[in-house]
């Protein structure tokens, strides 16, 4: 059986935009697509301390690492907060066919439309600049002790409880991220 070339070629070329847009749609909405490293994710769920009785928002979801390990591993109910729509669409998949789905809430939207009163643990992966816009939004609605870690990208303005450089990741811990600093952040794994 002989193999067409142009519909070989043209399949190719699906396959090659798909996969462009899979990687760079994300632009289109302001922030770039980055899968955050597995020991990172491991480390921003170990450093905040998450628990079956968190509320965890991961903005800027990706497909899912942190949300479905953090309802699975940690039965903690997990919010995957994602704007771009293929990803959303691979969220909503895991989140059918996986373990821990009653646990687990997909939005489809821009993260600065939320409120995040009900959030004990924030975890971004987010550019400077969405960390910029977002941290006043999270001062005025997080809880007293609500956790927030950040891979790479420090909230400019916080103090970071721990910073864990192997993996770079920041833990803030509400309010107390936002006095004023009194020494040098802690930790460090």
């Amino acid at each position: 059986m002989a193999v067409d070339p142009i519909a070989v070629a043209i399949l190719l070329v699906l396959v090659a935009a798909a996969l462009a847009y899979f990687v760079f749609a994300s632009f289109l909405f302001g922030a770039g697509y980055q899968p955050t490293p597995r020991a990172a994710a491991l480390e921003m769920l170990r450093l905040a301390e998450v628990s079956p009785r968190d509320t965890l928002y991961d903005l800027g979801a990706g497909t899912g690492a942190l949300v479905f390990r953090a309802a699975r591993v940690y039965r903690a109910r997990a919010v995957g907060v994602e704007v771009e729509p293929i990803r959303v669409a691979i969220l909503r998949l895991r989140r059918r066919f996986g373990a821990a789905a009653d646990r687990v809430t997909i939005h489809w939207g821009d993260l600065f439309d939320l409120d995040f009163s009900e959030a004990t643990v924030v975890a971004t992966f987010l550019w400077p600049g969405a960390m910029q816009r977002l941290r006043p939004k999270l001062e005025s609605q997080l809880r007293d002790g609500a956790r927030v870690v950040s891979h790479c990208h420090p909230i400019e303005g916080w103090t970071p409880e721990v910073h864990d450089a192997r993996n770079d990741v920041y833990l803030y811990r509400w309010p107390q991220a936002g006095a004023p600093a009194t020494g040098p952040a802690t930790g460090g794994t």
